[in-house]
């Protein structure tokens, strides 16, 4: 036993007033000083993390996220619809022409799968309906391959 005292310092080490002190182990690595965090480019105001001063507007609106879900639900059921009504004109001009009654149907199983993915994009779940989407125009597809 050389009486050394072990290299590696407890956690907290505590205080005789009961509190503990911090370890700067603790520290979050994003965690910057003034000195060191990444500034504009005439170097003088610090940036924050989506790129813009701290006084800066962000008038693209990019970083609005109602505005960015917004988009998304009016594409989603926007979409929907289209496809809807393309899979329904298409089913009613094969199933008038000579084309076989399972291409017809296959168009209009397909527009009935995009109709409710509009009504689930415009309430939100944008996930789910661009899977139902994806459902239509797929049996759109293979009805197609009977023709």
């Amino acid at each position: 036993m050389s009486g050394r005292v072990d290299s590696e310092a407890p956690a907290a080490i505590p205080r005789p007033d009961g509190a503990e002190t911090a370890d700067p182990r603790d520290e979050a690595p994003d965690s910057r000083d003034e000195a060191t965090a990444p500034r504009d480019e005439t170097g003088t105001a610090p940036l924050t993390p989506s790129g813009t001063a701290p006084g800066e507007d962000d008038h693209d609106g990019s970083h609005d996220l109602a505005e960015v879900a917004r988009r998304a639900r009016w594409t989603a059921g926007g979409a929907g619809a289209l496809l809807a009504l393309a899979g329904l004109a298409a089913a009613l001009l094969r199933l008038t022409g000579s084309a076989p009654a399972l291409v017809g149907c296959a168009y209009a199983v397909g527009a009935a799968l995009c109709a409710p993915a509009s009504l689930l994009g415009l309430r939100g779940h944008t996930r789910r309906a661009l899977w139902l989407m994806v459902a239509g125009v797929m049996v759109m597809a293979l009805g197609d391959q009977f023709d």
